[in-house]
């Protein structure tokens, strides 16, 4: 892992997840080699994602039109380690490693169901305005919800 600058020590930062959802690799997300293709994960994040924030209870203030905030994906990044194919079911985990006054960094692994981590990915959230488009700080509660 010494070639995934963000993660420090591998079991550590392993064991630091708890969250995750559960995906099934469709034929039409596979490439021409038959193994997944290189631009799904970021989709897999994404659900993994918004299930996190769901259970998080942030996902029915931000899809209320009448709420004033909205997250949007600052930056997303994914480092690949083994191959994965049609029908193998991933758990997607993610995770929050620092929260700051309007942004969230978010840490993903992708594990196959015999334990292997087959891609990994950081990312960065903010909350903003959907009116203004700037950012909002979370509040106290907010920020007490991701540790």
């Amino acid at each position: 892992m010494s070639r995934i600058a963000y993660v420090k020590e591998l079991k550590t930062w392993e064991s630091e997840f708890k969250f995750y959802s559960t995906v099934t690799v469709r034929f039409s997300e596979t490439d021409m080699f038959g193994h997944l293709n290189n631009t799904v994960p970021f989709t897999y994040f994404e659900l993994a994602r918004i299930d996190y924030f769901n259970a998080l209870g942030f996902m029915n203030e931000w899809t209320n039109p009448k709420n004033e905030t909205i997250p949007v994906v600052a930056n997303l990044q994914c480092d690949f380690l083994k191959q994965v194919y049609y029908n193998q079911t991933l758990r997607i985990y993610v995770k929050a490693v620092n929260v700051g006054s309007s942004s969230v960094d978010l840490h993903y692994m992708g594990k196959t169901e015999e334990g292997d981590i087959a891609f990994t990915g950081q990312g960065t959230i903010v909350q903003i305005s959907r009116y203004t488009g700037k950012s909002v700080p979370w509040n106290e509660e907010s920020k007490k919800l991701f540790i």
